[in-house]
Order: C-alpha cells, then sequence, then structure tokens
C-alpha cells in the first residue's frame, strides 16, 4: 500500500499541478539560511509549506495555534513567521500582537481562507509585513518572504548603523556641567520645541543637535544641517529654501533647499549668528506660518520641521547692534542649552581621551594605544582654547607620533604643535 503524504490532497488543490515550480528561474535561493515558524491549525497545509520551504534551503518549524507559536518565538529566534489568522487557542491577530508587545524581531505574513479588506489593513497597520489569502499562490508566498528577509535585513542594518552614529556623536563625560546638558536634552528632546545651543567653538554644540534628534519622535525622520556661516550670503536663501530653474545665472535646473530635505524632521541651523538680514526674515516667516517660497517660485509648499539652531556669538549683543532680528531669536530661543567650554569640565578629560583613542583606533584598524595617568593629568593643565575639537586632533596627534602607552614627555612634546 503506498502511503499519501497528508498534504498531498492540499498540494494538489493548491495549485493543480502537483507543485511543478521553476522557482529557480524567478527566484534566487536564500544565500544564508533562514528561519521560518509556520503557524496554523491544518497539518496539512503545515505539511505543504514546510516541504516547499525546506526545498527552498530555508529551515523551517511549525505550530498548531498562536500559544505554540509564541512560545517558540519566546526561545529562538525566527526571521519570518507565516501565520494563519483563524485558530483556536490564539488566532494570527492576538499572536501578532503579542509578538509587537514583547518586541520579538520577525517579520509576519499572515494567511487567511477568511481574507477581508479590513482584515488585511488591520494586519498591516499592527505590523504585518504582507497579508496572503488562502489557497496561497506558492510563488507569491516565496515572494514575499524573500522581500520580508530583505526588509528585514535592511531594519537590521539600519540599527547597526544608528548605533554606530550614536557612538560617534557621543556625549562623554559626567562633569556636573556636562550633566545639566545631558538632562535638558532629555526633557526637551520627546518635544518639538525649538532650541537654541550656544557655546565656544569646538565646543559640542553639534552633537547636542544631534542628540535632540536622536532622542526625538522625529529620529528616524532626517536631520539635515546648515552651517550659515559657510555659505555665502548671496547664496544662503537657495541653500535653506531651494530654487527654480531659471531664477538666476547658475540655476541651471530645480533645486530642493535644505526646509524640504528636513522635512519630517530636524533642521540645524548651525552659527545662525552669520546668516543676512534677508535670510533671516525669510526663515522667521517660515517658523510662523510653515511654509517656504523656492526662490524665483510662487508657490508655498508646506513643511514640517523641527528647528535647531546654534551660535558661538552673543546674540542679544548682536541685537543691540541691530546685527540680529530680535523676533527672531525670540523664535529660536524658546529652549536655551549652554554647552560649556573644556576649561569648564576639565574632570571630563580622561574619560574623553579614552573614546577618542578607541574611536581614532578603530578608524585605523589598530588596538588601541594606552595612556600613562601623568600624560593624562598634563593634558588637563592645558588651556584647551579650541575645546573638544583641539583636543581630539591632539589625542590622534599623540596615537601617531607618541609612545605606547602615551607619556607626559609625549604631551609635553606634541599637544603644542596644532
Amino acid at each position: 500500500m503506498i502511503r499519501v503524504p497528508p498534504g498531498a490532497e492540499y498540494r494538489t488543490r493548491l495549485t493543480g499541478l502537483h507543485f511543478l515550480f521553476t522557482f529557480s528561474q524567478i527566484l534566487t535561493r536564500p544565500t544564508a539560511v533562514a528561519k521560518v515558524l509556520i503557524v496554523d491549525d491544518e497539518q496539512s497545509i503545515r505539511y505543504v509549506l514546510r516541504e516547499i520551504l525546506e526545498d527552498e534551503n530555508y529551515q523551517v518549524e511549525d505550530a498548531a495555534n498562536g500559544q505554540e507559536a509564541l512560545e517558540k518565538l519566546q526561545k529562538e529566534a525566527f526571521d519570518v513567521v507565516l501565520s494563519d489568522v483563524k485558530m483556536p487557542k490564539m488566532d494570527g491577530m492576538a499572536l501578532l500582537q503579542k509578538v509587537l508587545d514583547e518586541g520579538i524581531d520577525t517579520q509576519f505574513i499572515m494567511i487567511s481562507a477568511h481574507g477581508t479588506i479590513d482584515t488585511a489593513l488591520e494586519a498591516t497597520r499592527k505590523g504585518a509585513f504582507d497579508f496572503i489569502e488562502k489557497p496561497p499562490d506558492l510563488n507569491r508566498v516565496l515572494l514575499a518572504i524573500r522581500n520580508a528577509l530583505d526588509k528585514k535585513s535592511l531594519v537590521s542594518e539600519t540599527k547597526v548603523l544608528r548605533k554606530k552614529v550614536s557612538k560617534k556623536y557621543a556625549i562623554i563625560g559626567n562633569s556636573r556641567a556636562i550633566e545639566q546638558v545631558k538632562e535638558t536634552i532629555a526633557k526637551v528632546a520627546p518635544t518639538d520645541a525649538r532650541v537654541m545651543i550656544t557655546g565656544p567653538n569646538g565646543s559640542g554644540k553639534e552633537l547636542v543637535a544631534r542628540w535632540l534628534h536622536e532622542q526625538s519622535n522625529r529620529a528616524k525622520a532626517p536631520f539635515v544641517e546648515v552651517n550659515c556661516a559657510a555659505i555665502p550670503s548671496e547664496l544662503i536663501e537657495s541653500e535653506l529654501f531651494g530654487h527654480e530653474k531659471g531664477s538666476f545665472t547658475s540655476a541651471v535646473k530645480q533645486r530642493i533647499g535644505k526646509f524640504e530635505q528636513a522635512n519630517g524632521g530636524t533642521l540645524f541651523l548651525d552659527e545662525i549668528g552669520d546668516m543676512s538680514a534677508s535670510a533671516q526674515a525669510k526663515v522667521l516667516r517660515v517658523l510662523q506660518e510653515g511654509r517656504i517660497t523656492r526662490v524665483g517660485g510662487n508657490k508655498d509648499i508646506k513643511v514640517d520641521v523641527r528647528v535647531l539652531a546654534a551660535t558661538n556669538k552673543d546674540l542679544p549683543a548682536e541685537i543691540a547692534q541691530g546685527d540680529f532680528r530680535e523676533d527672531l531669536y525670540h523664535r529660536l530661543a524658546v529652549i536655551l542649552i549652554k554647552v560649556p567650554a573644556l576649561a569648564e569640565r576639565t574632570e571630563d578629560i580622561p574619560e574623553l581621551v579614552n573614546h577618542f583613542l578607541h574611536q581614532i583606533a578603530d578608524e585605523y584598524g589598530n588596538k588601541p594605544k594606552d595612556i600613562a595617568a601623568e600624560a593624562l593629568k598634563a593634558l588637563q593643565k592645558l588651556p584647551w582654547t579650541g575645546n573638544i575639537r583641539e583636543l581630539r586632533n591632539v589625542v590622534e596627534r599623540l596615537v601617531i607620533l607618541g609612545n605606547n602607552p602615551i607619556t607626559a614627555k609625549d604631551v609635553a612634546t606634541y599637544a603644542g604643535m596644532g
């Protein structure tokens, strides 16, 4: 007697062609083994899907209901979950919600014989990657899995990149002066309040701006920086608001300005004290109305941007001299954050030096150098007129030219070379 596999009848019902597929012609097989969990109360469906996916080199497990699936997901990692919607004990929608609540990192594909537009919309709104009706087209299933894996890979890469960015722009130090800055950031970041960041050159104003963005509700949207001092006054308006083709001699094509680029995110106006009077007036209008007009254009464009500004100038003095608009200052300086000079937080220098030693070693692909305690004391006694930026340059110089461990003599020899 020939044994008929439990999924044979369903296999025929799915395709009518007994799985005579040519997937290898339309999809490349996965280069790394991905783990897929099939969740369905029908054994025949689990059998057929497992057979197909294992043939495509996936590592597969299955579960008969949502509760059993959740227990598996809590114990081990799966890249993709293929889940039915209607099941006993715990249905697919409840399983999806549990996975989201517990922060389990996987991609969900819902499969249902009771598919409706409302169900599909609810599933995708909750976080499902895709929704497929039964009986599923197996080409569609495989394509959905491949796309879900691509998304998972992209999400993972983004998380790694964000960690690297966060590490690069970390605010290092535990002095009272810098702790006050961190406390203010923690309170202000989740809001949309505009912030004016003040402090001397090289003190870390950009780091504060980036952390305000990273810890805000706009963290996944763009962070766009404009150095107002580095752009000629005649070009600053085009840089900020964009321009239309032919609006001036060199405008050979349309350009999208920084405000539009930052839409939904954060715009950081560095060295705001150097902005021209004309540009100041237009920035004020944007802050008041939430709209920009490109140079040479006549169309208002709505923008949703959180504006952060920074300066090393005494803006109240600039206002008194007529060089900065008082109304713009009050629009920008809803919250004031003063970044201390390095000379005001010398107790942070050992931690900063250690951070830079590891950062520079990573950049050069070397093992971090050690530094003697006397060398750290010598660094703490220097004036640091260039602040954090100068310290970083000195540490890099000591890494290249100094001994291992770096000595106080190395500090005396190379610290004053800049």
